[in-house]
């Protein structure tokens, strides 16, 4: 009986990365949520999970959505001008529960000082008007949290 060739071997599948999960959230009273949702349109698009948690959310609200939905980035949108209110509350709530692996980015209507202000505060990236989707998309891809 002859011996049988030797096969080659067949590379290992690789179990692709999970998608990045975002929450997109509008909190305070502001009503307006055509940008967060041309938001999360965009970053569905690039093959992101996207948690739509809808607007007047209080940021107690938004961090428990974080959590319940295991996100990798959660993005804010203020429009009302509450964005030094809201957005440090959420980074506040985020840390004494102790989840400081979860990036935080904004949008809206943030005048530059604000902005830098926020980023001091631990928002990672601040977007106005103008900016285009696919930087923010990049900056989203950039920023996640990381998948072990």
């Amino acid at each position: 009986m002859a011996a049988e060739a030797p096969r080659p071997s067949m590379p290992r599948a690789t179990k692709p990365a999970p998608p990045v999960r975002v929450l997109i959230a509008k909190p305070g009273l502001d009503g307006h949520d055509r940008g967060a949702k041309v938001v999360a349109r965009a970053l569905r698009d690039a093959g992101m999970e996207v948690i739509y948690a809808g607007l007047r959310q209080t940021p107690e609200e938004i961090v428990e959505s974080a959590i319940e939905e295991d996100v990798d980035l959660i993005g804010l949108s203020c429009l009302s001008g509450a964005h030094m209110a809201l957005f440090p509350k959420v980074l506040r709530i985020l840390r004494e529960k102790k989840i400081r692996d979860v990036p935080v980015f904004a949008g809206g209507i943030i005048p530059d000082e604000d902005a830098r202000a926020l980023r001091k505060a631990g928002i990672k990236a601040v977007f106005g008007p103008g900016t285009s989707l696919e930087e923010i998309v990049a900056t989203a891809r950039r920023i996640a949290r990381p998948h072990a």
